[in-house]
Parts: C-alpha cells; structure tokens; sequence
C-alpha cells in the first residue's frame, strides 16, 4: 500500500507546475508531540504533501491543544480559526449522529481496516450530510479499546457505580446503560480525572497506558476488544478552495482511504507493543474474559445500537441502510468484528 501511495504521489509531484503559489497550513490537533499519531501518522502525511507539491504546501503543526481544546477542534476549523484540525467527532454528543455508530461495540475489529472501510462508507455517502461545512479528509481510528480500571471489571455488572472516563458519546452511552457514570475529560485529562478519584476507570487503547501516563493508575485491563474512536482530519473549506488546482490535487491525493488505513497503522503498532508490554508486566493483570462473560458483554451492547438507531432515524435517515452500508463497507475490507 505504502508503495502504491508514494508513487502517486510522486505522479503528481513530477507534473506540479511551477507557478504553483507557496502556502503554509496551519494544522492543530490535542495530542502529545511524541504520540505514535503524531510521529507516524500525521508527520510523514505532511511531509508527503509537501514533497507532491514541490515544496509549494508547508506546514506549521500546533500539538497539544495549543490552539484550543479537544473538543473544540471541528469549530476551530469550520471557522478557519486553523487550517487542518485532528478532531474527535464523539466529543460532542448528538452532533454526528450518523458518525457516532463507528463507537458502537462489536461492530469492527481493525483500526487500520477499519479507517479505510469507515472513509469509504462515510465519505461517499454522509460526510457532506454531517460535515458538509469542512472539507473531510482522512479518517484515524485506533486499534479497539478496552476497559482499564483500578479494580477489576470483568463483567458488565462490573460497572455499575462506577465512574468512567469514556472514549466519546457513544461509549458514555453505553457506560451509562450499565449503570455507570460517565465522567467527560479529553484523553489529555485522563490520568488526572483518575489520579484524583474523578474517575474509577476508563475506555481506551492499551497505546493510552503508556502515552497519556495510565499504566500508572491503572492496572487492570479487561482485555475484549470493545469499539473503536475514529478521529477525522478536516480543512477549512476556505483554505482548501483558495489553493491552486495543482494543490487541490494534490491534497485530494492524500485524502483517500488509503491513506486513511495507512496514517493508522503506526498507532495500531505502537497499541500492539504497549498490549504487550501490559501483559509481560507483573504489576498488571490482563484479564482475558470467558465465552459466557463475552456474551454478557454482546447483550449489553443492544441498548447502545438501539438508540443509536432512534438518534439516526430522528436526523432523517433509514438506520437498517446505513447500518447495512457500514457493516458492508467493514467486510469488503476485513474489518467487521
């Protein structure tokens, strides 16, 4: 895939004209500097663009909420406060409803499979339903998340009482449906919502143990993989209509479901390594739950797609399609759980 991406690129770059204009995008995003996202996903995408432009597309790159919060990232660049923005649409509840039913549990069981199955079902048919005010770019899922806990949960029942910083809406729902309480920090403030009793658990990657300072805190890890949290890079519909054609070529040649599988494959790596680690780890215990506690799991997750379906179906749209379209899109590439 890698190679089939650098030679298109490298298409491009080789036809770039010359009286291209120089620009320089601004592109935020809520991550750490050294998170895997930022050093092998959105560094070399960049470095990519500005390479098929001949240097005409550079970046500055703003890590670590420096422009603005987490949550308030597709506004930044809806309203051209930033040019690019790395957002999580499941920050703001009720907002994409139809983008909210990638966070459902048990539907994919890939990030980097799912990326590009996610981009091709969501693009073709509801980016512009949703996120028509942007220009929607890529999609950046992590590998499933889990439970994480102080104290063991190995069950649903498990949660009940506690408090739980979960990944985004959906999974708030579905922490609250099992009789939890859901605690809403971005991912930056997971650790001190747990350090300060705030929160008794969270949902994550394992890559967030090691990140975001976690494996510290927490030291139980429920081992199923549940959903997945697919974060979206936006432009400015501005920006990207004021480049040249020359450039919007290049940009739409780097915003395909190809590169939406390969900008996750790094992260999916580095979650892999940290799993690992976890496991090898005598100070933490992974707990690999049974078939019949699997089940439990499966069964509590009906609520969460029974009201993602009334959500959708009150926007207007025929829920059974779009979840057909979905689960389509995940087997044609190997993603559905």
């Amino acid at each position: 895939m890698k190679k089939l991406l650098l030679a298109s690129c490298a298409l491009i770059a080789t036809s770039f004209t010359a009286q291209a204009q120089d620009v320089t995008l601004r592109l935020s995003h809520w991550l750490p500097p050294q998170h895997a996202v930022a050093l092998t996903g959105i560094a070399p995408w960049a470095e990519s663009i500005t390479e098929a432009s001949n240097g005409s597309i550079k970046f500055e790159i703003f890590p670590a909420q420096q422009l603005g919060s987490a949550p308030d990232h597709y506004d930044m660049t809806r309203d051209g406060i930033v040019d690019i923005g790395y957002v999580n649409p499941g920050y703001t509840a009720g907002r994409f409803p139809i983008f909210e039913l990638i966070g459902v549990p048990f539907e994919a069981s890939s990030g980097v499979r799912g990326g590009k199955a996610i981009h091709e079902w969501y693009q073709g048919a509801y980016a512009e339903k949703e996120m028509g005010d942007v220009y929607f770019c890529l999609v950046n899922p992590h590998e499933p998340g889990r439970f994480h806990g102080k104290d063991p949960i190995k069950v649903p029942a498990d949660v009940a009482g506690l408090s739980v910083r979960p990944a985004h809406s959906t999974m708030a729902r579905f922490v609250n449906f099992l009789g939890g309480s859901s605690v809403q920090v971005s991912a930056p403030g997971a650790r001190e919502a747990i350090e300060k009793g705030t929160a008794d658990a969270i949902t994550f990657p394992y890559e967030a143990m090691e990140i975001f300072g976690l494996k510290e805190v927490t030291k139980f890890h429920n081992d199923l993989p549940l959903y997945l949290s697919a974060q979206v890079m936006l432009f400015n519909l501005n920006t990207y209509n004021g480049l040249t054609d020359d450039q919007k070529a290049v940009i739409d040649a780097h915003c395909t479901p190809e590169w939406s599988a390969q900008f996750s494959e790094g992260w999916a790596e580095y979650d892999s390594g940290v799993r690992q680690a976890m496991i090898d780890d005598p100070e933490h215990e992974v707990y690999t739950p049974t078939e019949d506690e699997i089940a439990l799991w499966v069964e509590a997750t009906k609520p969460v797609m029974d009201a993602w379906k009334e959500d959708v179906t009150a926007a207007g749209l025929d829920a059974e399609v779009v979840l057909s379209e979905y689960r389509a899109a995940l087997e044609a590439n190997d993603a559905k759980y």
